[in-house]
Order: structure tokens, then sequence, then C-alpha cells
């Protein structure tokens, strides 16, 4: 017994010294371990902020409002609308063009800046506060000043949908109105697959635990 405790203690060095000066076992190890980690969400976009923890990503939403206080038919009341946009967290800066109503006759084309913020927010749902301004063209009450807030329900980190009510002002050299609308809007979020902003998203709006 004890002439093979020598070779014993022997055999484990020899071991040692081979694993130290053929490190090609452990990294193959590693790499089995850390295989299960390589669909993680690490994608590194150019936009991430490294400092504050907030999302960053570029948007696109289509709007169908309403007006609910109008006089005339469908045409005249349907406002349909885009809004391209970047998002910073909770504040949202975004550039719309649509018309406020769809006659043929008087398509009422404008463009508008319109800042968001999101007030409150609980999982899936948060809501939202927009305050915009911008130009109707060729239009004798030109200027529009915008107010509303919708209610939004994210189905996933790219996709979500929003009930929206509002008020737009209008003013002109000689006289101006208001008019007031509700409607629906869908947006898309242009996350990247695998991404950290995505990841961000995702624990903005759902709790893993």
């Amino acid at each position: 017994m004890l002439k093979i405790l020598p070779v014993l203690s022997l055999l484990l060095s020899s071991i040692i010294c081979s694993a130290q000066s053929n490190p090609a076992p452990v990294e193959i190890t590693k790499a089995f371990l850390n295989h299960g980690e390589s669909k993680r969400d690490t994608v590194m976009e150019s936009d991430t902020s490294k400092e504050n923890k907030e999302p960053r990503y570029y948007y696109v939403s289509a709007y169908a409002n309403v007006f609910v206080n109008s006089k005339g038919g469908v045409a005249k009341r349907f406002a349909p609308a885009f809004e391209f946009g970047r998002t910073y967290g909770i504040f949202d800066i975004g550039l719309a063009t649509g018309q406020f109503n769809s006659a043929r006759s008087d398509t009422a084309r404008y463009l508008e800046f319109r800042p968001t913020i999101n007030v409150f927010s609980k999982g899936r749902f948060s809501e939202a506060l927009c305050l915009g301004a911008g130009y109707v063209l060729n239009a004798k009450q030109g200027l529009v000043t915008e107010i509303c807030n919708s209610i939004n329900f994210n189905i996933s980190e790219n996709l979500a949908i929003a009930v929206t009510q509002g008020y737009c002002f209008f003013d002109g050299t000689n006289d101006s109105r208001s008019a007031q609308y509700m409607g629906f809007s869908l947006t898309y979020n242009l996350l990247k697959p695998h991404s950290v902003n995505k990841a961000r998203k995702k624990a903005a709006i759902v709790s893993d635990k």
C-alpha cells in the first residue's frame, strides 16, 4: 500500500501538468457549459445606452381617428395618420403626417411634431400623454396644436395597440376652432432580434419574478 501512494501522486502530478500545458479540454468544457447562454439577448447596438438602462429604438405608428363632434359623414370625420419616431425609455419623439378628413374635395393634409411621455405603466399596460404642434397645408386655419392621451397594450416587445382620445385646435388669421376625436393606433417597434434594447423592452413590460 505504501508503495502505491508515490505512484498515485506521480500520476496526479502528470495529469495536472498536462491540463495546464494543454488547456483545450478546459476550453471545450467551458464552451459546452456556456452553450445554453449563447441565445441570450446580448447584441449591443450603436444606439444602446450603457449608462442608462432605458431602451432606445425607432418605431412606426398608424392611426385611425374619427372626429366625434363634427358634422358630415364618414369621409368628413375619418382622420388617418402615420407617425415615425424614436423612443427614449418613457419618452417618445415623433413626426406625424396625415389628413384631418378623407373627403376628396378637402384632404386637409398636415405635418405635426409629437412628443409623448408615458405617465403610468403596469406590466403590458401604460397610459401616455401627447402634446403636438404642426401645420395644415393650404388651409386658412393653418396652425394646429393637439393634446391627447392613450391607453396602450403591448402585445409583444415589437407590437402595441392603443385607444386614443384627444383635442385638436386650429388657428388662422381671422378665425379658429377646436375638434375632439377618438380612435385606435397600431405601433411597431423596430427592435433587432437578440438585442440589449429588446431585452430591456421585455423587462419593462413583463416581470420575470
